[in-house]
């Protein structure tokens, strides 16, 4: 039988977003296979489901992108040695570095081993390039393996594994539908949408996110009398109140106060994104995975989508009728009046499930583990 393992990941905070939620999972499978599961970061909202489900937290602010961070090099140095820490897992750009220096500065034999996962495609330079450091490099999708290749020349592609992020089809079943006390507090709330069609954007409110495209479309389905209703889900970071503020500002000048809702953080968006008529994602910069991409096409929702990075990739695999290039408003109102009048099914798609994901890394943790 194969020993039980510690495994200690960092990454910035608990609070929300896809490489949180991937924490949380691994932390659980970590769990539920009997090793040992220890994640540091500042602190946030998932603590607490985190240690609930069995992990441990510990809690420093190594994501604070600052020189007195470099203090918590010589203590997380002590902490992987008292802890005896098998697997050093860091899914972030300033951990990383916090997480190298630490693991380089002691003795070969007594190093756990390190890995580092590229949930994002970074600008490319010396900062970024800590992401390929590890000796096991995982890549959330093709597009992040892709992406790895051809920005590090000289990278042993050896090291580089492609291990999907999962959805997990219990949470997200094909045709599912909201129970009935959902739906009448729904449309308690929110009475209006009985008589029009549900535009969601999700996606926490940053500057990338392409929240200015979807006033744009809105605009001019609203200008042509379409019954349409838009929706916005995701929470306001402090950090970016300056945006939103402009996003506010936006809908102002373009009328659409009485055609649009910032939901802020849901609990609830599988049964939101089941109500919608159609979901988007219109990064203005190409992501990694698209996440809300896969869980929205999982239970059978049409997505419409810019066609790069992980969101096209998705789109192609499962929804083709959903893509549009980059940045095009023209073909984002055409595709998006196309799909409200005449939707193509949404298939069940075989994306990654959690539970593979969960399996193919601990697989990893383990051949490293030896």
């Amino acid at each position: 039988m194969a020993r039980a393992l510690t495994v200690l990941q960092l990454l910035p905070a608990l609070e929300s977003g896809g490489v949180e939620r991937g924490t949380l999972e691994i932390a659980a499978g970590l769990v539920q296979a009997g090793h040992r599961s220890l994640v540091m970061s500042s602190g946030g909202q998932l603590v607490s489901r985190l240690t609930a489900q069995g992990s441990e937290h510990i809690e420093a602010p190594i994501g604070r992108k600052s020189l007195w961070t470099l203090r918590w090099v010589p203590r997380l140095r002590r902490l992987l040695r008292e802890q005896q820490v098998d697997i050093l897992h860091v899914r972030s750009r300033f951990p990383a570095w916090i997480a190298w220096l630490a693991w380089r500065g002691m003795p070969v034999e007594q190093r756990p081993r390190l890995v580092t996962t590229v949930h994002g495609l970074y600008s490319v330079n010396r900062y970024s390039r800590i992401m390929t450091r590890g000796e096991a490099v995982i890549a959330v999708s093709d597009s992040a393996r892709r992406y790895v290749l051809e920005n590090y020349p000289g990278f042993d592609a050896e090291r580089l594994h492609c291990i999907e992020r999962g959805i997990d089809p219990m949470i997200f079943p094909h045709n599912y539908r909201p129970p009935e006390s959902w739906l009448s507090r729904w449309y308690r709330d929110y009475p209006f949408l009985l008589e029009r069609q549900l535009l969601t954007l999700p996606g926490r409110i940053t500057r990338l996110k392409g929240h200015t495209d979807f006033l744009k479309l809105l605009a001019r389905l609203v200008a042509d009398e379409l019954p349409v209703y838009g929706l916005i889900v995701g929470g306001e970071d402090p950090a970016h109140a300056d945006y939103l503020q402009e996003i506010r500002d936006q809908v102002q000048a373009l009328g659409l106060q009485s055609f649009i809702t910032f939901a802020g953080h849901r609990m609830d968006v599988r049964d939101i994104y089941a109500v919608s008529n159609c979901v988007f994602s219109l990064s203005s910069k190409p992501e990694s995975f698209g996440r809300t991409v896969r869980e929205a096409l999982a239970i059978g929702t049409p997505v419409i989508g810019y066609s790069h990075g992980g969101v096209g990739e998705s789109l192609e695999l499962a929804y083709p009728a959903g893509r549009v290039p980059p940045g095009d408003i023209d073909a984002l109102e055409n595709t998006t009046r196309r799909l409200l009048e005449y939707p193509p099914e949404v298939e069940s798609c075989p994306f990654t499930t959690v539970q593979e994901m969960v399996e193919q890394t601990l697989e990893l943790y383990r051949e490293l583990a030896g």
